[in-house]
């Protein structure tokens, strides 16, 4: 198989490998995720304004984003720990939709991507809104979690169709 298509958490006898990064050059990556949460009206309402009795929804959903990143290679067996430079997070109310949109940025200077990184950032504060508002709406969905962009690493750039 041609090396660009080989999958490289596979050995040559087809098992599970963590990827050897030593020879890689250290050079900045970033990676951005995005995911969606969809809920009733009212419960977006609630959100907005403040009023689930567990507290600030966006604000816990933020903090467990960003700590969840810094722990993806205990979450995922074959992921390195990296050095990680900055975590962001964004959320957006779509009234709309009755949905909330979560974006999370990821940056690292190292010899391996973030992508894993920030869609483990996105899933987290996913399932953080839900703890929180599950009390007033089990049939909140999380969905539409991806890779927006990447930038850095050897094989280059990558951006998501619109």
């Amino acid at each position: 198989m041609e090396d660009s298509k080989r999958l490289t958490h596979l050995d040559e006898r087809g098992q599970a490998n963590m990827v050897d990064i030593g020879a890689k050059p250290a050079n900045q990556r970033i990676a951005r995720a995005a995911g969606r949460v969809w809920m009733a009206p009212e419960t977006l309402q609630l959100i907005r304004a403040g009023n689930l009795k567990k507290g600030d929804v966006l604000n816990t959903a933020r903090i467990a984003g960003i700590m969840a990143a810094k722990r993806t290679a205990e979450l995922i067996p074959l992921c390195h720990p990296i050095p990680i430079d900055r975590i962001a997070l964004e959320f957006a109310f779509d009234d709309q939709g009755c949905a909330i949109e979560i974006e999370a940025t990821v940056a690292s200077t190292g010899k391996t991507g973030v992508e894993m990184e920030a869609l483990t950032a996105v899933s987290v504060a996913a399932l953080t809104i839900y703890d929180m508002a599950k009390a007033v709406d089990r049939g909140m969905r999380l969905t539409d979690i991806r890779l927006i962009e990447k930038r850095g690493g050897v094989r280059g750039d990558y951006l998501a169709e619109a």
